[in-house]
């Protein structure tokens, strides 16, 4: 998939492939850096991980029932990623999400298209009747995109892994 964004930005969205675990290293650094809360993983922890843990990663978004998906600029920069998996029959759950902050806003499109291709994905791969997400609470902006996208809170909640005293609030889409 192709999009343009504001001015004369072009991505593309593509599936993270094997090859691709020192970018997704990079980018996943990247993100705990930008947005911690927004992950279950300090960026010290990411940090120490070594080669074999992040070849592990791109493996298991290329299984059976997983996707990793990424923004792709021109000149081939990743600037975002969405993740699902399918933990239970009919439902499939979005997680890694993270859009560079000079690729972020509705003119650009790059989560609106990153968006589109997990839930074709889910709907129509994974066989998925929903799209569930956690955002944490504190986390305004993502809600507000997702709220957009027509999520609803469920009124489901969790502790926060990194911070107890704060927490998750569950999200779901319907894809029929």
């Amino acid at each position: 998939m192709i999009i343009t964004g504001g001015g004369a930005m072009t991505y593309r969205i593509e599936r993270i492939g094997l090859a691709d675990w020192e970018r997704l290293r990079e980018v996943r650094l990247a993100q705990l850096l930008d947005t911690p809360m927004a992950f279950l993983e300090t960026y010290e922890t990411a940090l120490a991980h070594g080669e074999e843990e992040w070849q592990a990663r791109v493996r298991r978004v290329n299984e059976p029932g997983s996707v990793g998906l990424v923004a792709v600029t021109g000149a081939g920069e990743w600037v975002g990623t969405m993740i699902s998996f399918t933990p239970e029959p009919g439902a499939a759950l979005l997680v890694g999400v993270w859009v560079h902050p000079e690729h972020r806003g509705g003119a650009r499109g790059v989560t609106d298209a990153l968006l589109d291709a997990v839930v074709g994905w889910a709907r129509d791969e994974a066989g998925a009747e929903r799209l569930l997400l956690m955002v944490h609470e504190e986390n305004a902006r993502a809600a507000a995109f997702y709220q957009r996208r027509g999520f609803e809170f469920t009124g489901a909640t969790k502790p926060y892994a990194l911070d107890p005293t704060a927490s998750e609030r569950e999200m779901s889409l319907p894809l029929h």
